[in-house]
């Protein structure tokens, strides 16, 4: 006997999930729809998605991702416990500097793929993916015999996104912050609220990213930002996923998760530095599989036919043959490029740019192809504008 399944659910608010301190402001302003990310709820939905990704390449929008909990790590052995953590090399990394960086297992594994921030010299954020980074960090830490405090600090980031982000910006903080190089940060004020604001984002547009670290001053904040924004015509919006795989952006747990690993995911490769002093957890098991080679590889990936309407709810087959060899993870009509985009695991004969594949999605299969990451801009010329 057939069983329909609801076209939609409803979540309800427990207490068991975080909020942030824009939770309120997110509902007033119209969030109509939460996702779980990090154990907190994520605005997911707004407006319609492609409204939202047009207001975003055209004007400026603020999104709350408190759910990029920060990971604080301080005390004297702050700078080696943290450059065991990742195989990036951080010996240049300088105060006041952020890095994309990933932090691997004993196996080689990708346990996350934070931004690093380093706020002072033994002083360090990581702006965790969706992954229990803290409970790493921590039980890392445990049996290191490093000096080294592990914790989740008071702090709450916003995003704001968009051309007209500087002028945002530069309204709320003036002319120290908004000149910002790209992947720097500064500690900052705004009507005494204490901040962090990096040049930041989870977009390819020109963006920054405010931590606030009061939340008891969390909805005076938003409407700060709303109030700097209005002669830029800004507007809440969700994490925008068309633009981000424009952008090349993973998500860590629906691209990549603790199976996979950097030599595995097209781009991570070039944060792996096997010869760093001091080595890092994962090494060994590294080296390894850049001497073996790796059977798979995430690549992006062009699929022919009609826009999709909505992103994937569930990974599609990847066919060869007539039997499954990988999958899709994500995929999203493209308004720009005019194109469906996304990312897949495929074996890694079939990983080269043009190479065709076969895509099984609901009801039919569909002609996909490799192709470069990032989609566009790949020298990063718009958010470092």
């Amino acid at each position: 006997m057939a069983t329909e399944v609801a076209a939609s659910a409803t979540l309800y608010f427990g207490p068991w999930y975080r909020k942030s301190p824009y939770f309120e402001a997110t509902r007033r302003y119209g969030c109509t729809a939460f996702d779980i990310y990090n154990h907190t709820y994520l605005p997911a939905h707004y407006d319609d998605p492609v409204s939202e990704y047009w207001h975003l390449l055209n004007h400026v929008t603020v999104w709350d991702v408190g759910v990029e909990r920060q990971v604080e790590i301080t005390g004297p052995d702050a700078f080696a416990f943290t450059s065991m953590l990742t195989p990036r090399n951080l010996s240049d990394c300088a105060v006041g500097q952020c890095r994309y960086v990933v932090i691997t297992d004993q196996d080689g594994g990708i346990v996350n793929d934070p931004v690093l921030l380093r706020l002072e010299p033994d002083r360090f954020w990581l702006s965790a993916a969706d992954s229990d980074l803290l409970l790493w960090a921590k039980g890392v830490a445990v049996n290191s015999a490093m000096d080294v405090t592990i914790g989740e600090p008071d702090v709450w980031p916003l995003q704001v996104q968009g051309p007209r982000s500087k002028e945002v910006i530069q309204k709320l903080f003036g002319d120290d912050v908004v000149s910002l190089r790209y992947y720097r940060c500064a500690e900052a004020e705004v009507h005494g609220i204490p901040v962090v604001v990096s040049r930041t984002g989870w977009t390819g547009e020109v963006g920054y990213e405010i931590y606030l670290r009061d939340s008891s001053r969390g909805d005076e904040l938003w409407e700060r930002v709303m109030a700097a924004g209005k002669p830029h015509d800004i507007r809440p919006i969700a994490p925008c996923e068309a633009r981000r795989i424009e952008a090349g952006i993973f998500n860590y747990r629906s691209d990549m998760t603790l199976e996979n690993n950097p030599f595995e995911v097209t781009g991570l490769e070039r944060l792996v530095h096997l010869d760093k002093e001091g080595g890092f957890i994962g090494r060994e098991a590294l080296a390894r599989i850049s001497a073996e080679g790796v059977r798979r590889k995430l690549v992006g990936v062009r699929i022919e036919g009609e826009p999709l309407p909505v992103e994937l709810a569930e990974p599609w087959p990847v066919l060869q043959a007539g039997s499954v060899v990988g999958r899709v993870t994500d995929a999203i009509w493209s308004p720009r490029l005019k194109a469906n985009i996304g990312f897949a695991w495929v074996p890694i004969e079939l990983s080269g740019a043009g190479a065709e594949l076969r895509v099984e999605s609901p009801g039919m299969t569909l002609t996909a192809r490799v192709a470069p990451l990032p989609f566009l801009d790949p020298k990063k010329r718009i958010p470092a504008s």
